[in-house]
């Protein structure tokens, strides 16, 4: 099981789902919501839309779980200042990406939204490379992600956070990869 990832900086915290949350889980809904259902955010993944605040309480009790089960490993971006989730960072397990893709070895994906309030504000630039390393010290030996070929800002944090090119994807995608 992966160690909960635990980063701060002066106005940002990234954490699991902690004991708190649970006192303001309606709160975190409302935060997933205006995440993924923001159309700047979507641009690139529409397929993770999430249409009412009931999917985004069922999309967050479904992570919790496969939290503790070992499948995924969502992770928040907070703003300490506004206390509220700006963003999300999610590691899938080899288990998971097999039922999805279909590739020759199956590393851990990553996966990042961020809300349109915080785009442009070179927060992943900032975050990724310090999360990345925290999984690497545990003995994650290999991380994915699949960008869309016509995210630039995407692919440019991936790679400043130590991902390379690694092969097409599908048509629209490409396979990064820190091995």
């Amino acid at each position: 099981m992966i160690k909960p990832l635990h980063y701060e900086t002066e106005h940002l915290l990234i954490h699991p789902f902690r004991p708190e949350e649970l006192e303001k889980f309606e709160k975190l809904a409302i935060d997933i919501f205006e995440i993924l259902s923001d159309e700047q955010t979507l641009t690139y993944i529409p397929q993770k839309r999430l249409h009412n605040l009931q999917e985004a309480e069922l999309f967050l009790q479904t992570m919790v779980m496969n939290y503790h089960a070992g499948l995924n490993f969502l992770h928040f971006i907070s703003d300490k200042n506004q206390d509220k989730v700006i963003g999300l960072i999610d590691l899938i397990s080899p288990k998971v990406a097999r039922q999805h893709y279909r590739i020759d070895i199956y590393p851990f994906f990553i996966e990042f939204y961020l809300g349109a309030s915080a785009t442009g504000c070179y927060i992943m630039t900032e975050i990724l490379p310090p999360v990345i390393d925290n999984l690497l010290s545990q003995g994650i030996t290999s991380i994915g992600a699949v960008v869309n070929r016509s995210n630039t800002a995407a692919r440019k944090v991936l790679e400043k956070a130590q991902f390379s090119y690694k092969a097409p994807f599908d048509v629209l995608q490409d396979l990064y990869e820190i091995a």
